[in-house]
């Protein structure tokens, strides 16, 4: 097929590498390189990297609705997103000969939106999935063509996006392969099962130890390794990239329970174990290597704000 595709993150990556593998990719379309690190360097998206080895275009607007002509120009048999971040015009969805369709991290309806891993983790499901579904002008409720589910064990984001992304790839080359043939069959969401996984907010990054443990450890490896999660002491704020926890009760609740060769901090119903953490101007690292430079940054019975 003569393919557009449109994605931005790593998530996307091997998805567009098996797409030039197996089909003609005429254009590449992702979000607008972005300025990072101290340094302030314009740094390409993952998937404009991946253009740029191919040697093939990539368009980035600042607002796809507004400037869309030249993948119209391009007359592809089919657009494919996989999390672009940017709603499609109606004109994308409905000219090309196979329409458009979307790789969505999630086992539709559940999980509608910028954020399904990270909700997926963050609320202890035993499960994720990927759908390839048809795009329509509403985020993410078009008919279903194809999904297949995977269970999340005790992966971060990090890690499951990798899976999620493998699985996304294979799931989307039997889905072209059934279009192309006409042996679909798409299914329509239920909309009385409809959820939604909202981006992650600034606010959302405050790590909270007044819930059950088991919570908390799901809140860590739901933003690791980004966003990432914090708390403050000491007037500076703690990354937090890898906890574990067990169910004993050492002390109040958001306190320090635990100082000398663990970094322990009392939540609802466990204790909670930092294992990997970065202070405020410091490299991340582990607990061990924290507490051989830093002995008593942490002290028993300390508030953690």
């Amino acid at each position: 097929m003569r393919v557009v595709f449109m994605g931005t993150p790593n998530f996307a990556v091997p998805i567009l590498e098996e797409l030039i593998s197996k089909h003609e990719v005429l254009m590449v379309v992702s979000q607008p390189d972005k300025i990072v690190g101290r340094k302030k360097i314009l740094t390409p998206t993952p998937i404009h990297e991946v253009a740029i080895r191919y040697n093939i275009k990539c368009h980035q607007p600042a607002n796809i609705k507004d400037d869309y002509q030249v993948i119209l120009d391009l007359n592809p048999d089919i657009i494919i997103t996989a999390a672009y971040g940017q709603m499609i015009p109606s004109a994308l969805l409905d000219t090309p000969k196979y329409k458009a369709i979307n790789v969505h991290a999630s086992l539709l309806p559940k999980y509608r939106g910028g954020a399904p891993i990270h909700r997926a983790i963050i609320n202890g499901d035993k499960e994720a999935g990927v759908s390839i579904m048809y795009m329509v002008k509403k985020m993410d409720a078009g008919d279903i063509i194809m999904s297949r589910s995977m269970e999340i064990g005790d992966l971060n984001t990090t890690e499951l996006t990798k899976e999620l992304s493998l699985l996304g790839r294979d799931l989307l080359m039997e889905a072209l392969e059934n279009i192309k043939n006409g042996t679909i069959n798409p299914i329509k969401q239920d909309e009385d099962l409809v959820s939604f996984s909202y981006n992650i907010t600034k606010e959302e990054e405050h790590l909270l130890f007044n819930k059950k443990a088991v919570e908390v450890y799901n809140y860590v490896r739901g933003l690791n390794l980004n966003p990432g999660c914090y708390f403050k002491h000491n007037d500076k704020m703690v990354k937090v990239y890898k906890v574990s926890y067990d169910n004993q009760i050492l002390g109040d609740v958001s306190t320090v329970v635990c100082d000398t060769t663990k970094i322990g901090i009392q939540a609802l119903d466990g204790v909670i174990y930092i294992e990997e953490l970065q202070l405020e101007g410091k490299k991340m690292m582990d607990a061990k290597s924290f507490l051989n430079g830093m002995k008593t940054y942490f002290k028993k019975g300390d508030k953690i704000e």
